[in-house]
This record gives C-alpha cells, sequence and structure tokens, in this order.
C-alpha cells in the first residue's frame, strides 16, 4: 500500500508539474498588452492602448516611431499569418505543409511573383517617405521575430522565423493581385467548349455584357467526355490547395448629403474574401504629428488598404476587369526551344527554381517563357496539351507602383490628392470607393486599362493570327469608369459590370446583378439615411432576383403532375420574398432545385468534373437568371438521350422532383424542418484546424447564420451534390462611417483581432458577426484611454 502510495504520489506530482509547465507555456504564447517593451530604432516612447477587441491605438511622437510600433503588435498577433502570405508568390508552402503543395508553388512561382517583386525593390528610392515608413513598419515585426514568444504554430511545423524584408511586402501584395484574378480559370475552359461542342453552346453562358442588367453608372462633369481543360484543372487544384483565403467580392455604397438624415456623407464597405483563421484584416488606429489613421491592414503590409479618418474614408471592391490574357504558341517544327514571333522564331526563356520541401528532398523544376509570359504546360501533371499555351499577366508587365499608392490614399487630405495616386494602380483592377467630410462622394475603377479591338475575344485562348498585341495601346486614367459627385447622390459598387464613359464596356469576370439590383432598389427611394440604417442595409438578406427567378421555373411544371405536398411547397415558393433568415425554408429549397438544374442541364455535355470547373467560374452564377428566363436554349437538350429531345419545361419539372425527393431524404417530409440553418453553416479554418484532432482548437465555429451567396450580405457558398453549403466567403469586415458622428463609426470581425489562439481576442468578435452586430471604431483620444482595456509602452532601447 505504501508502494502504491508513494507510487500514486510520484504521478500527482508529475502530472501537476506537467500542468503548470502547460499553463506557463500557453501564458508565455500569449501577446503581451501591457507593461514596457523596448524596441531598436524608437526615438522615443510610443504608447500604445488596446481597447476591449484587442485593437490597437497607438500614438507616436513620429510617423515612423508609430509604424515600428505597429509592426511590432500586428507580428505578435499575426505572424504565422504574415509567414504564410509571404510564402506563396515565391513558392514557399510545401516547406511549411510538405510535397501535396508542390503545384501550388510551382505555378505561383511560374507566374513571376516574385521576380517582379525583386525587381521593385531593386528600383525602389530607399530615402522615399514610403520606403522609410514600409522600412520602419519591417524593423517592428523583426524586433518581434528577435525578441518576442515564438507562436505555436511555428511549433507545430518545426518552422523557423526569418526576418521580413521589403521583397516580403510585394510578395504579399502580389499574391493579393492574383486571387482577384478570374480569367485563370475561365478562358482555358470558354476555350475548350468553343473546340470540343461548338461555338453555340458558348452562346447562353453569359460571356458578354447584357445591356439590360443592372450597370454602375459613370459621371464625368466633363463627359460527353468530361470536358475539363487542363490549364483550368491546375489552376483549380493549385488555389483549391492554398490554406490562405482569396479575395472574391465585395460591396461598397457612398450615400451624399442630399441623402442623408444629418446632411453628411455616409460611406459603407464589406469587402468579400475567404473566411479563414485568422480573418485577414488587422485593424490598427495610428497616430502621429500630421497623420492619423483607423486602418485595416493585410498581414506583412504598412499601409492600410481600407482606412478613415476625420477627413475622409475610402474603401474597395473588385473591379472585376480581365487583365489575364493566354495564347497559344507555335513551336519551330525544327527546334522544340524556339517560338514563333512576328519577325521569325525567338528562343524559349528556360527558368529554373528549387523548392524546399518539408521532410523530403528540394525539388527542381525548370519552366518555360515567351515574351507574353510563362509556359503553362510542364508545369503540372493536370496540363498534358500538346500546344504551347503561355499566359500574360498585367499585374508583372510594366512598372508595379501599387505601393505607391497605397501609400498615397493613406495619406491623402482631399479628394484631389487621394485620385492623383489612383493611377498608379495598374493591377490588380479595383474600384476604390471615397466619402468626406466636406460631402464629396466618389468611385473609380483603378487599373491600367488597354484598348482591345473589336474582332478580339478576350475570354479565348488566342490563335497566333488572331490574338491581342503584347504591346498594347494604354488608355489614359480618366477614360475609365468612375463617378464623382453624381447627380442622383450616391455611388455604389457590387462587382457588376461598369457602364463606360469611353464608350466601351469593358470586358470583365463581373458578377450577377444580384447584389448591385438589391443595392440600387433600397439605397434609391430613401432620402433620410442614417448610421442604424445602413447598419441594416449592410446586412441584408434578400435577394431581388431570386424571386424573378422562381417565377420563370414556376410557369414551366405541370401542376398537373404535382402531388398535394408538392403543389403546396411549390405555392411557398412563388410568394417567397427571397429573404434568409434562419427558419427560412423556401431558401433550401431554391438552391437544392438550382443546383439540379444546372447539373441536370450542364454535365451531360461537359462531364461531372468539367462541370466542378463550370460551377468554380462567376460565370456559372452569371447565368442562371437569365437562362431560366430563355425558352429555348442549346443545352437544354440531354444529349445522352439521343433519341429524344428534351425541353426546359421537362428539365425543370425533374429537377424540382429530385429537389423534393432529396430533401425528405435528409430531414423527412414535414418542410418545416427543412430551414436554412440547417444547410447554411460558416466555421473559420486555421490551416492547422485541417488536423481532426487540432480542430476545435485552431478553427472558430460552425455557426449556423442567416443569408446567402449574393445578397447583400453575402456568404458565398459553392453548389455541390449533397445540399449543404458551408459558407466560403463573405464580408471580411463590415464598416460603415458617418460624418455626421464620426467618433460613432462601426465596424466588425469575423472571428476577432488575434490570430494567436491563446489571446482572448482570436474569436471574441465571431458571435457578434453571426448575429450582425457592430462594435465602435474609436478615434478620441479622451475616450480610449479612459475605456482602454490596457497599455503597452514601447521605449527605446
Amino acid at each position: 500500500m505504501k508502494k502504491l502510495r508513494k507510487l500514486g504520489l510520484v504521478l500527482l506530482v508529475i502530472i501537476s508539474v506537467i500542468v503548470i509547465v502547460g499553463i506557463i507555456f500557453m501564458i508565455s504564447m500569449k501577446p503581451e498588452y501591457s507593461g514596457k517593451k523596448s524596441l531598436s530604432n524608437l526615438s522615443e516612447n510610443v504608447d500604445v492602448y488596446f481597447d476591449t477587441y484587442g485593437i490597437p491605438h497607438i500614438y507616436g511622437k513620429s510617423e515612423e516611431d508609430a509604424l515600428r510600433a505597429l509592426g511590432y503588435v500586428h507580428a505578435q498577433d499575426r505572424l504565422w499569418q504574415m509567414e504564410l502570405l509571404r510564402r506563396i508568390g515565391k513558392g514557399g508552402l510545401s516547406e511549411v505543409f510538405g510535397a501535396d503543395l508542390l503545384t501550388t508553388d510551382k505555378f505561383f512561382l511560374s507566374l513571376g511573383i516574385d521576380e517582379n517583386s525583386e525587381q521593385t525593390v531593386a528600383e525602389l528610392d530607399l530615402n522615399s517617405q514610403e520606403v522609410r515608413l514600409s522600412q520602419a513598419y519591417l524593423d517592428g515585426i523583426n524586433q518581434f521575430i528577435s525578441d518576442g514568444n515564438k507562436p505555436i504554430e511555428f511549433y507545430l511545423t518545426g518552422l523557423e522565423r526569418e526576418p521580413f524584408t521589403l521583397k516580403d511586402i510585394y510578395n504579399t501584395m502580389g499574391y493579393m493581385a492574383f486571387s482577384f484574378a478570374q480569367a485563370h480559370k475561365t478562358d482555358p475552359f470558354l476555350t475548350t467548349i468553343k473546340n470540343k461542342l461548338g461555338p453555340e453552346y458558348l452562346v447562353d453562358l453569359e460571356i458578354d455584357i447584357d445591356p439590360n442588367t443592372t450597370l454602375i453608372k459613370n459621371y464625368s462633369q466633363n463627359s460527353t467526355d468530361s470536358i475539363r481543360n487542363n490549364i483550368t484543372a491546375m489552376v483549380t487544384d493549385a488555389l483549391d490547395a492554398l490554406a490562405i483565403p482569396l479575395f472574391e467580392g465585395s460591396n461598397s455604397w457612398v450615400i451624399a448629403p442630399a441623402k442623408t438624415k444629418n446632411g453628411k456623407v455616409i460611406f459603407a464597405n464589406d469587402p468579400h474574401i475567404g473566411f479563414a483563421q485568422p480573418s485577414v484584416w488587422y485593424e490598427a488606429h495610428v497616430n502621429a504629428p500630421n497623420y492619423e489613421k483607423y486602418g485595416y491592414h493585410i498581414a506583412g503590409v504598412p499601409f492600410p488598404l481600407l482606412g478613415h479618418d476625420r477627413d475622409l474614408a475610402y474603401g474597395m471592391t473588385m473591379f472585376e476587369n480581365d487583365d489575364v490574357d493566354f495564347y497559344y504558341e507555335e513551336e519551330n517544327p525544327t527546334n522544340k526551344n524556339q517560338y514563333k514571333i512576328n519577325k521569325g522564331w525567338k528562343n524559349y526563356k528556360f527558368v529554373t527554381k528549387i523548392i524546399k520541401v518539408k521532410d523530403a528532398e528540394d525539388v527542381e523544376f525548370t519552366f518555360k517563357k515567351t515574351d507574353h509570359g510563362p509556359v503553362l504546360n510542364g508545369i503540372a501533371d493536370q496540363i498534358t496539351e500538346e500546344r504551347p499555351i503561355s499566359m500574360s499577366w498585367m499585374y508583372t508587365k510594366g512598372k508595379n507602383k501599387v505601393m505607391k499608392a497605397v501609400y498615397g490614399m493613406t495619406h491623402a487630405t482631399n479628394i484631389e490628392e487621394f485620385k492623383a495616386v489612383l493611377p498608379n494602380i495598374h493591377a490588380p483592377g479595383l474600384n476604390i470607393m471615397y466619402g468626406d467630410a466636406k460631402g464629396n462622394v466618389a468611385w473609380w475603377a483603378s487599373a491600367q486599362l488597354y484598348q482591345i479591338p473589336d474582332s478580339v475575344n478576350t475570354k479565348m485562348i488566342f490563335e497566333p493570327e488572331n490574338e491581342l498585341p503584347e504591346t498594347k495601346k494604354l488608355l489614359p486614367f480618366s477614360e475609365n469608369p468612375q463617378a464623382i459627385n453624381p447627380p442622383w447622390n450616391y455611388v455604389y459598387s457590387a462587382n457588376n459590370q461598369p457602364d463606360s464613359i469611353a464608350g466601351m464596356k469593358y470586358p470583365g469576370y463581373y458578377l450577377p446583378e444580384n447584389r448591385a439590383r438589391r443595392i440600387v432598389e433600397v439605397l434609391e427611394p430613401k432620402n433620410d439615411w442614417d448610421r442604424r440604417a445602413v447598419e441594416e442595409m449592410i446586412t441584408d438578406v434578400t435577394s431581388s432576383v431570386n424571386p424573378l427567378v422562381i417565377k420563370d421555373l414556376a410557369k414551366e411544371i405541370e401542376v398537373k403532375e404535382l402531388s398535394e405536398d408538392e403543389l403546396r411547397i411549390l405555392d411557398r415558393l412563388i410568394n417567397w420574398k427571397g429573404d434568409y433568415p434562419l427558419d427560412n425554408i423556401e431558401g433550401t429549397v431554391y438552391h437544392r432545385w438550382i443546383y439540379l438544374l444546372l447539373r441536370n442541364t450542364f454535365s451531360d455535355e461537359l462531364g461531372l468534373q468539367g462541370f466542378e470547373d463550370f460551377l468554380s467560374t462567376h460565370m456559372s452564377k452569371r447565368v442562371i437568371a437569365p437562362l431560366m428566363h430563355k425558352e429555348n436554349s442549346i443545352w437544354w437538350d440531354d444529349i445522352k438521350t439521343k433519341e429524344i429531345k428534351e425541353s426546359k419545361a421537362e428539365m425543370i419539372q425533374t429537377a424540382f422532383k429530385e429537389a423534393l425527393a432529396s430533401l425528405i431524404k435528409d430531414f423527412g417530409e414535414n418542410e418545416n424542418e427543412w430551414r436554412w440553418e440547417r444547410v447554411h453553416s460558416i466555421e473559420h479554418e486555421h490551416p492547422i484546424g485541417k488536423v481532426a484532432a487540432l480542430r476545435s482548437f485552431f478553427n472558430v465555429g460552425p455557426f449556423p447564420i442567416e443569408g446567402s451567396r449574393e445578397v447583400i450580405n453575402n456568404l458565398g457558398f459553392g453548389y455541390n451534390s449533397d445540399g449543404f453549403y458551408k459558407v466560403g466567403s463573405g464580408p471580411s469586415t463590415r464598416r460603415v462611417i458617418d460624418f455626421s458622428d464620426i467618433e460613432n463609426s462601426r465596424s466588425i470581425l469575423p472571428t476577432g483581432q488575434s490570430g494567436n489562439p491563446f489571446s482572448k481576442h482570436y474569436k471574441d468578435q465571431a458571435e457578434m458577426f453571426v448575429k450582425g452586430e457592430f462594435r465602435k471604431m474609436m478615434i478620441n483620444k479622451t475616450e480610449i484611454m479612459e475605456n482602454a482595456a490596457s497599455k503597452l509602452v514601447l521605449q527605446p532601447e
């Protein structure tokens, strides 16, 4: 017995020691939100007040000191996120996650982001204020790497921390630029449809501009085998393997004083980005002599891409213009190392890269480049095309001044200064939204646009005899779509097609009019907007388009063939307002019906894998409403039933019955059990949360959530055969800024400010976000000091 007691005591001591060590380890892993810390290169103390949500309010005696402090506190909350983002463009994910990411690394290395960043940094004026502030921010990050606690992800992956450089900032911006592009998935796919099925199959795919759709108005005071394209497969697989969110879409509107209750501008913005943990934006309020901004930062980027102060506010959505082109190259039949140019033959440039792979030997791979860009054949196993295909991307062409633009936007003091820096944005294409305390509202489509001959279709892979010239006729920024203080007293963007003041509607991969139509429908009649009304609008979950689609579908239903239960459900759909609260039934039926109708309509020609690729493009969203309105379409016929030619009505009826049968199978015959909350949920996934045992620790959620795809509260999901919709993207923040009460402007993040799972701010906003709630963005120093949860003083060494 005594031996057992002694053994028990020994075990108790060991367990206690383990628990104590674990607690000490957990405490040591937390970010430091209070106390004093010495930083090198600081000239004077910097006070950092953290509010109750962990958002830093930084007060420095110089802007460089404030940016050093920002770099430090940003790193202690988001170093792991910074690490992953800087690795994408230089092909460094395999070193973290292993050989499964090799295709992704090869693809991004071939794009030339890393080379472009290196060239851009080599040409920087190191004495410019933009670069000096960037370097100060990097100093703060590197100080944390040197002195701060190592985030747990570095322990789990065995990755060593390394200093950040200017090139890392540009690599992160390069990844962001590419994640906006849709052409890389769409152009090759459409070319395959044309080549294998025929050009008649392109007619109803909504690849051209519909003049009857809701356009963003300009205003100027002066004027049978699976059809799967190999490139589409490579790009889709490479992006699907990313553990980091892609930029998807966005809403923004700015209301002029004539339409607001208090006679001041109200600004709203909710950029739509893939959900992940940590969330995309890091909020920080930075104050220094002659500079103040409450901003939203991408990890590893010193200047906020979204921001406001007492004088102005700015934000962005994606323009969705076409800035990626593909070219068939003609190889020399007597020399496979050469390709054809206007003046004869030219040698390919061969580029060799080394990729480090976790727990494996380094991988060397070589790819070819032409004047257009990288030849994608040979980069990934999916590409088996015999004809070489190269890719030209506007971002890697010409001088990269994107960071100059971002710096200029953050430091502009009025609309003229703000507009003056926007021509520096050559790619990605962005809708820049603006409002200020003087009553100005504005929208600019910011990208380097170029003249496109009428004979050239940019949605196809170019043939050598009919291609877009690599040397393009560039358009001046003044010809870009834009509106400044229009007479209708608001500007907006929802990734939809803009009109053009140059007489040309610019080609792109625009999203359908659904959100745009709803925004205009809600904004137009009301002239007494206040902050609360805008908050309600930004969380709106009603579609103006889906009920119209239902009406088109219902016209084709043969009601005599429906059972009493089926007829009752159809009646519910016909009377549906298009809203998506948690207890909604109609939305559940609608999406099952639409998915099955799309699958039955397209998969016979495209094959199941080709149909999945189709669903990954914006085209699959654009096609729904127009196709359901068309009586005749080549797609309605099921080519597998060669003896029978199916009609639109037969396809719709079949899909309706299949949808109801699948819902009965999943939830039973009582349709009141088919609630939206049972099929629509959100979970913010951390890359390491993919390991089942660590999921509950790193991931946030899941939560049932109202809203849907292509409503204002745009919670996007992909269609799938199981009929359960896991939200993949949505508002990365919701901001409402009222210049009549600037100190009570409101915001929210999807999870929390910190990316450190040991921080109390890791997920403290998650349930508020799901409920559509907001919190204050404080900028009054007295209020900040009185309500701060903690204070960290950073002092010179």
